[in-house]
């Protein structure tokens, strides 16, 4: 357990690997009752955490998921059956709130971060942003292979940027002390992504293998499917933007991964 400040608490599950990092964060907020963000995987150790805190913290009111993804929302129902059936606000099916941009739960206003996943939020309490998976202390995220996600995920990264934060809280990794700078980060990798792959089908690489090597050479092997995700979001942002050869499909990557 990390205290970050009086009214919050990270807990970290134990559950380390090549997507989930150093192991997926958990976070109480606020006291009497606290407001658990994303209750993690269901691993007994890190329920039994949670459920200390809270107890310390003088109850629970309510849960809040940043995205349906298991490693960040599998607790939930052990979490609820044993802290009396707390509401839950997210945006997968079962929710008691159904979020949507500009929501209040708590002592939590949810923005829409769409891009890493369908429905996923950011939460906001007070200049402290709880980013999940679309800001990362450690590493970069995959984007959702899909038309339209990734346009929104920058987006969404930048509408981050223009807001008054102090400190962003995120899905794995340590707190981030400087916002705008990581945000600054995150666009410009993407940017250099696509400048890579550009100039990729500009040589005339076609097959999906050929143009993850050209513009993702720095990933490692266990990544490499995350990266395949990630490179047909990027297709389907430059056929959005009237820049992708007409011989290429963006799904094949996608199509190749599932094979």
């Amino acid at each position: 357990m990390q205290v970050l400040a009086d009214h919050i608490l990270r807990v970290r599950a134990a559950n380390p690997g090549p997507l989930t990092l150093s192991g997926t964060n958990s976070y109480l907020v606020g006291r009497d009752p606290a407001w658990l963000i994303d209750p993690g995987p269901s691993l007994p150790d890190h329920v039994d955490a949670l459920l200390a805190a809270i107890a310390q913290r003088g109850g629970l009111g309510g849960i809040a998921i940043t995205h349906e993804h298991s490693d960040h929302r599998e607790a939930l129902a052990v979490m609820r059956a044993r802290t009396g059936s707390p509401p839950v606000a997210g945006a997968g099916p079962g929710a008691d709130v159904q979020l949507a941009d500009g929501t209040r739960f708590g002592p939590l206003l949810a923005l829409a971060t769409p891009g890493h996943a369908d429905g996923h939020f950011a939460f906001l309490c007070e200049d402290v942003c709880f980013s999940g998976d679309a800001i990362l202390g450690e590493g970069s995220v995959f984007i959702a292979p899909q038309a339209g996600a990734l346009a929104a995920y920058l987006a969404a990264l930048r509408r981050l940027a223009s807001l008054e934060i102090a400190l962003i809280c995120p899905g794995h990794g340590e707190p981030i002390t400087e916002p705008r700078a990581k945000i600054a980060e995150y666009i410009a990798h993407r940017e250099e992504r696509e400048r890579k792959l550009v100039a990729a089908l500009g040589a005339g690489l076609r097959a999906p293998g050929a143009l993850l090597d050209a513009a993702w050479s720095d990933v490692p092997q266990q990544l490499r499917s995350a990266a395949a995700l990630s490179l047909t979001a990027h297709l389907h942002k430059l056929l959005e933007e009237g820049r992708l050869p007409a011989e290429i499909e963006p799904d094949l990557p996608l199509r190749e991964l599932r094979q």
